[in-house]
C-alpha cells in the first residue's frame, strides 16, 4: 500500500507543542507518511517550548528536510501530497505565503500546495492582530483550499489538562486536512 503524504511545517510562532501532538497522532495512522520542514525560528521555538531536542522532534516524522533546501522534493508540484499543515504559523510566514515570497522550503512548499490546489491549513498564532495580519489572512482565506485555523480552545470538550487541549486542537487541525483521529470528540 502506497502511503498518503502530508507535509507538516513548523514556523517560529508559539505553539510547538501542537506540532508535537499532530506528529504523534499522525504516527499512529499507518496510511500516512509525514514530511517535516522546520524554519530557523521554528527550531528555536521547539527548543524553548518543549523538552525535546531537535533530533527527537524530527524523529517523530518519516522524512525531514532542511528549510534552506529549496530543491527538495516537497518544492515540486510533481511530488504528490495530500496537502500541508503549518503549525504553528507565524505572521511572517502568513505574509510570505500571501505574497508568494518563497525564499525558503517552507514557503515554497506552501506556494506549491496552493498552485496544485491541495489543502493548506495555517494554524495562525498571534495576538493582538494588526490590520496587516488580518489583511494577509483575509486574502489567504479567499484562496481555494486554504484554511486559516487559529488554535482556539473548545471548552465543550471539557479539557482537564493542557494535553487534553493540545489533543483536541490537533484533532481539529488534522480533521481540516481530511485526516480523522480516533478519540476526537465532536460536538453532539
Amino acid at each position: 500500500m502506497e502511503k498518503k503524504r502530508i507535509i507538516l511545517a513548523v514556523s517560529g510562532a508559539s505553539g510547538a507543542p501542537l506540532a508535537v501532538t499532530c506528529l504523534k497522532e499522525l504516527k499512529k495512522i499507518p496510511e500516512y507518511e509525514t514530511h517535516l520542514v522546520i524554519s530557523r525560528g521554528g527550531g528555536e521555538t521547539i527548543l524553548h517550548e518543549t523538552d525535546m531536542s531537535l533530533e527527537e522532534f524530527t524523529g517523530l516524522a518519516d522524512v525531514c528536510y532542511d528549510c534552506k533546501d529549496i530543491g527538495a522534493s516537497i518544492a515540486s508540484g510533481t511530488f504528490r501530497t495530500e496537502g500541508m499543515i503549518v503549525v504553528p504559523c507565524s505572521m511572517k510566514t502568513v505574509a510570505g505565503i500571501a505574497n508568494g515570497y518563497s525564499d525558503n522550503l517552507l514557503l515554497r512548499a506552501a506556494d506549491v500546495t496552493i498552485k496544485e490546489k491541495r489543502r493548506l491549513i495555517l494554524v495562525t498564532r498571534e495576538t493582538p492582530l494588526s490590520q496587516i495580519h488580518l489583511r494577509n489572512m483575509e486574502y489567504l482565506s479567499g484562496v481555494q483550499n486554504v484554511t486559516i485555523l487559529p488554535p482556539v480552545i473548545s471548552y465543550y470538550s471539557r479539557p482537564k489538562s493542557l494535553e487534553d487541549v493540545n489533543f483536541h486542537l490537533a484533532c481539529k487541525i488534522l480533521d481540516a486536512a481530511g485526516i480523522f483521529v480516533p478519540g476526537f470528540k465532536r460536538w453532539e
